[in-house]
């Protein structure tokens, strides 16, 4: 724990940070792992490691490399991602990008306005050529008067590849608001490696149509013909990790530990992670096909009604408010009870 940024509070705070993994597919998300991000002010002083229990072989690692970590970890278990994407706090790290896509995994990443490219790739030069004096020159290299790599919101505004690209308009959800309508816009793009462009990449642009002024910025490895709406319902799909911290930080207590070491805290993610996986599960099959919303039952009584936030097939959310157990079975005779779905296929389940 230390003064850090805060997703919880929003300002940088004395927090502990952790960095999860979520998988998503359909209507279903869970959270698959977590790990503690330890500071370097920690993982200097032997004194504070021994008396929290942290393990002698952890050390600070930056955040995208406890995501790519378990990535891998998750991928060696027989998990597979179609796609991975995250925010820009990850995408700019362009070490990550290159080492998702040199093992073979898509991803739609954001990136800041900062992040840069080539819409034209710079030449190269190959060939050695001898030097009788100075310092001998490294191959290959750009060549020279090459441009420099520009910003991506530099190529929007003025590069003439990008705006002679049509804005195109995608649905993307419906919400509670209304629906989710943004504009976008896509060209192949040169990452920088080594001081070298790379293969095309693709750059996404989109815009709000609702508040023009918020555009965001996606990166790519996605190959040559993958249609534009797919790529850019990818890079939005990162609103099921946020709603997995929401239920699991309202509902689970994620953010409300009372633990001081290490140990204790691995075992409150774990538990946190296998209840809203198990609860996430029940509520699919209890949901079935119906598009109206169904409860869970509570901790104290599983007969009794409980008040959740639910999304339905749009994936808009829902209050779904206290709703009674006779609500979602029509068929039982009076005076009768069937058994809960929790009852009958807990061995499924587990």
């Amino acid at each position: 724990m230390q003064r850090q940024w805060c997703g919880a509070t929003g300002k940088t705070d004395n927090c502990v940070v952790t960095v999860h993994l979520g998988y998503a597919a359909g209507s279903f998300h869970c959270l698959l792992d977590g790990e503690l991000y330890l500071p370097e002010s920690w993982a200097a002083d032997r004194r504070r490691r021994r008396e929290a229990g942290i393990p002698e072989e952890m050390v600070c690692r930056a955040k995208w490399q406890i995501a790519l970590d378990m990535w891998a970890h998750a991928v060696a278990n027989g998990v597979r991602f179609e796609w991975l994407s995250f925010d820009e706090n990850y995408g700019c790290k362009t070490d990550l990008l290159f080492a998702l896509g040199d093992r073979g995994q898509r991803y739609v990443a954001e990136v800041p306005a900062i992040f840069t490219g080539w819409l034209v790739e710079p030449q190269i030069l190959r060939k050695k050529r001898h030097r009788k004096f100075g310092r001998p020159r490294q191959f290959p290299r750009l060549k020279v008067k090459s441009p420099s790599a520009s910003y991506v919101r530099d190529l929007l505004g003025h590069s003439p590849i990008l705006r002679e690209v049509p804005w195109e308009r995608f649905h993307i959800e419906d919400t509670r608001k209304g629906p989710m309508v943004w504009q976008a816009k896509a060209a192949r793009l040169h990452l920088k490696r080594n001081g070298l462009p790379t293969r095309p990449h693709w750059l996404i642009v989109a815009r709000n149509v609702e508040h023009p002024n918020e555009v965001k910025y996606f990166v790519s490895n996605a190959p040559e013909g993958t249609p534009l709406e797919v790529l850019l319902h990818v890079a939005f799909s990162r609103r099921h990790v946020e709603r997995c911290f929401e239920d699991e930080k309202g509902q689970l207590g994620l953010s409300d530990f009372e633990v001081r070491n290490y140990r204790s805290l691995r075992r409150h993610l774990t538990l946190t992670a296998v209840s809203h996986l198990f609860l996430a599960k029940v509520h699919q099959q209890w949901r079935g096909e119906k598009s109206r919303p169904y409860s869970l039952p509570t901790a104290q009584s599983l007969l009794g009604p409980a008040a959740i936030v639910v999304a339905d097939r749009n994936g808009s959310t829902s209050d779904a408010g206290t709703m009674r157990r006779d609500n979602h079975d029509n068929t039982t005779a009076p005076g009768t009870v069937a058994p809960l779905p929790c009852e009958t296929q807990a061995k499924a389940i587990a």
